[in-house]
């Protein structure tokens, strides 16, 4: 395991706003690919500091924005309290998410320890919707989704724009997502022509790769991990470097 070094930064929006994010950095100096990682609908809290500490232990520059900053800045919802997080996720917009997105991947690319050209996208819950949201809207190398709602119907149309190769995960038991959209989403992206992995646990509910959740399911959150890692290490990583992954 590499050491990181972690830090809380602020960042300036193209809508005039501020916005926080954690950010978790291998300790040693090479340059590293770039990571953005979108939150749950519960902010950036314990768990999602955890996994941006995971990603970076695995040599990403990681970064985990604060999306609901216009709201609730330093907003941590727990898992038992979920009608606690809905003013701020209906407060959201696609071009709010957009540009703070945006803010978090340009401060990627000015950063002198991240490679050019080797930034992807990994999300969570509502973060995965964030994740195929920006993948469309961001020059990204790739993109993970996990387990994300409200993709379907909204934002179909943004299939046809996604950049980079997107990893789906889904849980077969997860009551929140239509199976309905789930093909849809596949459908059109099939429809575009574009390079997709999908993924679906039998096994497994939603929010299943969260450990400090109720729904967390070891054998699906284990495999998704090294499915993440290999997804990534092709397109960013070392593969795509040309060293062996």
């Amino acid at each position: 395991m590499e050491t990181i070094r972690t830090e809380n930064i602020t960042l300036k929006v193209a809508d005039g706003t501020s916005m926080n994010a954690y950010v978790a950095t291998p300790a040693e100096g090479a340059k590293a690919p770039g990571l953005l990682v979108f939150q749950e609908a519960f902010g950036v809290n314990a768990h999602i500091r955890d996994v941006t500490d995971r990603f970076a232990k695995q040599g990403y520059l990681a970064i985990a924005p604060e999306l609901f900053h216009r709201t609730g800045p330093g907003f941590e919802g727990v898992y038992s309290n979920f009608p606690a997080c809905m003013p701020h996720m209906q407060a959201l917009t696609p071009d709010g998410l957009i540009v703070d997105a945006r803010a978090a991947f340009d401060w990627l690319q000015k950063n002198p320890r991240v490679m050019p050209n080797a930034t992807a996208s990994v999300g969570y819950c509502m973060g995965g919707r964030v994740s195929f949201l920006a993948n469309s809207a961001i020059p990204l190398k790739a993109a993970i989704s996990f387990y994300g709602g409200g993709i379907a119907p909204a934002l179909l149309p943004r299939a046809a724009q996604q950049n980079g190769p997107i990893l789906f995960f889904w849980g077969a038991l997860d009551s929140h997502i239509p199976k309905e959209h789930i093909r849809n989403i596949i459908d059109a992206m099939q429809e575009a022509k574009k390079t997709y992995v999908n993924v679906e646990f039998s096994d497994a509910d939603h929010g299943f790769f969260c450990d400090a959740r109720p729904s967390y399911k070891e054998t699906a959150a284990k495999q998704a991990w090294e499915l993440a890692l290999k997804f990534l290490s092709t397109y960013v990583g070392q593969e795509a470097r040309g060293v062996a992954g």
